[in-house]
């Protein structure tokens, strides 16, 4: 294996060789060798960004990737069909980068859409520009939508994002809700230098009938800054929360849900946890992940990668590109091993993999 600047991997396989599957039931589905079966896939389409959160993109933006490496459109509309078809798969979310840099996403939405077989078909945002395109998004197939928004204070956005752009992510929420997405849910990156906008955060989500969830920065960033002495957990995100708020009744909405749901104030508002590093849920991990350029990546924290875009350009047919789809899962990793003292982070950083 090869790297680019900031750890975008080069895989290379052989078609003619699946990696080994020792021990696989002869099921369907995408299954691994501690029981669990993948039935989310998240679709990278895109390294571009329209901001540079710095838990996330360097300042500069990540290298870009050329054109013909980037799946089209009726690619990524033919792995979905193989795999809400022949694996499993009932909900396909598709993330970036920022998947509206991608002049095409109607169309990756509408074949998606048409090849899902009512699978759910959703996105994960940061909303600039979403007003101006949301319609055409709903028209095509788009059922649901999450939007990343960490602070609701314009100063602490410009300096979390290196953009002041927060008028336009309140634009994009305004018409999401309009169009119909609805829950519509808020995803919040736990910053130090935010934490004192958490229950601001939280009074703003109730009061527009979004649906927040914080989540524990991982070891994602392109930068390379994170450390886990600085990093804002659950337990301290809760202290914080609680000193205005009534927090009761954690639950999850299905085991393979990472959001721990706490009741607000005796409800029916909620606020979602996402503990990925200090209450890890890798043991009903459900996903596997397509990154942009066509690679399965069965794990945010393995850099093992499985190339389909080589094997469709090569002409292989939807059986051998769905077997190796299966081989790739089968070999998953139990879990993303941050409380081992020999953990090491993965090669590539959210941005380049997906959120």
């Amino acid at each position: 294996m090869t790297s680019l600047a900031l750890g975008v991997p080069t895989i290379r396989r052989d078609p003619a060789q699946i990696p080994p599957t020792h021990g696989r039931p002869d099921v369907a589905g995408l299954v691994d060798r501690f029981g669990r079966e993948a039935r989310d896939l998240r679709v990278s389409i895109t390294e571009k960004c329209s901001l540079r959160c710095t838990y996330c993109m360097p300042e500069a933006g990540l290298p870009p990737i050329a054109r013909d490496d980037l799946l089209t459109a009726t690619e990524i509309g033919r792995l979905v069909g193989i795999a809400v078809r022949d694996l499993g798969v009932r909900d396909i979310r598709f993330t970036g980068g920022e998947p509206l840099m991608r002049n095409d996403l109607v169309e990756i939405i509408r074949r998606s859409s048409e090849a899902a077989d009512g699978a759910s078909i959703s996105m994960t945002t940061n909303a600039i520009g979403l007003d101006k395109r949301v319609g055409a998004l709903v028209a095509a197939g788009l059922t649901r939508i999450n939007i990343s928004l960490d602070t609701v204070d314009r100063d602490h956005f410009a300096r979390l994002t290196r953009r002041d752009r927060l008028p336009s992510v309140f634009a994009g929420i305004t018409a999401a809700k309009a169009a119909g997405l609805t829950p519509l849910k808020i995803n919040a990156v736990l910053m130090r230098d935010t934490l004192d906008g958490a229950v601001d955060l939280l009074e703003w989500s109730i009061a527009n009938g979004v649906r927040l969830r914080f989540i524990e920065q991982m070891p994602l960033d392109a930068d390379e800054a994170w450390a886990r002495d600085n990093m804002i957990d659950a337990a301290e995100l809760l202290d914080v929360l609680g000193s205005r708020f009534t927090l009761t009744s954690p639950t999850r909405e299905d085991p393979s849900s990472p959001a721990e749901e706490w009741i607000v104030d005796g409800g029916p508002a909620t606020v979602g946890v996402i503990a990925s590093v200090t209450r890890s849920f890798c043991a009903a991990c459900d996903r596997t992940r397509l990154t942009a350029e066509g690679t399965v990546r069965s794990c945010l924290f393995g850099d093992d990668e499985t190339d389909l875009r080589g094997l469709m350009r090569g002409g292989a047919s939807d059986e051998l590109i769905a077997d190796w789809w299966r081989a790739a899962m089968w070999g998953k990793q139990a879990g993303h091993g941050m409380e081992r003292a020999d953990f090491v982070r993965p090669l590539r950083s959210m941005g380049a993999i997906g959120g």
